[in-house]
């Protein structure tokens, strides 16, 4: 069996299948080379702090192939300026190799502005900062939502939940500063159903109960009577009822005579009797200040010595003309002119 094996045919064969076997190989490997550019590479060009439009005439004059990248908004750097580069400039690439351009865009990246509406203020902010947002002037606007988030205003508008805008924008916000006090209910009969309801959001009540005569639900029919009444004062919040028809208020006098037994019941505060009952007011005295001549003099009292000589007659002297002074209430009221006589001394013993 061994002859067998090495009979010169059996060589022969063997032969032939590693010269074939060796001529595949070589013939992958020099396909590969050739399909790879073996040996052919290229340095990848500086394109660092370049604008991006001629980086990539760069890229192309040398055979390479690019991807661009927007990076995070630096506003140290010029719009569209290249910033990051993969691989990095000076590497040996081969030809059709894709490049990475990192570039500065031109404004800060977009966000999506949150639901923040009817949310009180102090979350409706934390939520805002954390999607890099910025809140600027915070406007308070009667409410009856004391200080939550009525509106996002950008440059004027409106803001909607989810619209884009660049990271770091400055929007302003509307908060609610709670439902005002006695305010004037408005007149609401003659109107139509939609421009009463209208009317009631803009004055910031809530649309109460609305009764159509005929049981439906046309907007177009005519406000006959409301409760409360025009012109009452309420606060801003509460409900306005109203009932509609599509007749107009005169042709509603017998429904509005009864609507009004019902919400216009007036008390009347008189009380049978109390008319008889007399009522007791003590007498007001009015004070006259007296003139100085005809006030009471009180009498002078004289102590005198057990023994004494026999003494005259005190003779009276008349006393000079006091000067009456007249009150200040009445300037042109004059004193009586009276001359007193001065009383005489009395003798008077104290023990």
């Amino acid at each position: 069996m061994l002859k067998s094996l090495f009979h010169w045919k059996v060589l022969v064969n063997v032969l032939l299948a590693a010269v074939v076997f060796t001529g595949l190989v070589w013939l992958t490997f020099r396909w590969l080379e050739l399909h790879t550019n073996h040996g052919k590479e290229i340095a990848v060009p500086n394109v660092m702090n370049r604008s991006v439009h001629d980086a990539i005439k760069i890229l192309d004059d040398s055979g390479l192939e690019y991807e661009v990248d927007s990076f995070k908004y630096d506003p140290r750097y010029k719009p569209f300026q290249v910033l990051q580069i993969y691989p990095s400039p000076g590497s040996r690439v081969k030809d059709g190799r894709t490049i990475i351009m990192k570039v500065n865009p031109r404004t800060y990246a977009q966000v999506s502005v949150p639901d923040v509406l009817d949310r009180y203020k102090g979350l409706a902010f934390r939520q805002l900062e954390q999607v890099g947002l910025k809140v600027g002037d915070t406007i308070f606007e009667p409410s009856i939502q004391r200080d939550a988030i009525i509106r996002l205003v950008y440059n004027g508008t409106n803001l909607k939940p989810g619209t884009l805008l660049p990271r770091f924008t400055t929007i302003d916000v509307v908060i609610g500063a709670g439902p005002r006090r006695n305010i004037s209910v408005p007149n609401l009969v003659g109107l139509t159903v939609q421009e009463a309801k209208a009317i009631i959001a803009q004055n910031l009540f809530e649309v109460g109960l609305v009764e159509h005569e005929d049981e439906g639900r046309d907007e177009s029919d005519i406000v006959y009577y409301q409760d409360p009444a025009p012109f009452d004062v309420r606060d801003q919040g509460m409900q306005i009822d109203i009932w509609a028809s599509k007749k107009t208020p005169a042709e509603m006098g017998g429904k509005i005579s009864q609507l009004n037994s019902i919400y216009r019941i007036k008390i009347d505060p008189y009380v049978p009797g109390m008319d008889d009952i007399p009522t007791y007011s003590p007498p007001v005295e009015q004070y006259t200040p007296r003139p100085e001549s005809q006030r009471p003099e009180s009498p002078k009292v004289q102590t005198l010595p057990t023994e004494t000589p026999k003494q005259e007659p005190a003779k009276t002297t008349a006393e000079p003309k006091p000067k009456t002074t007249a009150p200040a209430t009445t300037p042109k009221a004059t004193a009586p002119k009276k001359v007193e006589e001065k009383p005489k001394a009395k003798k008077v013993i104290v023990e």
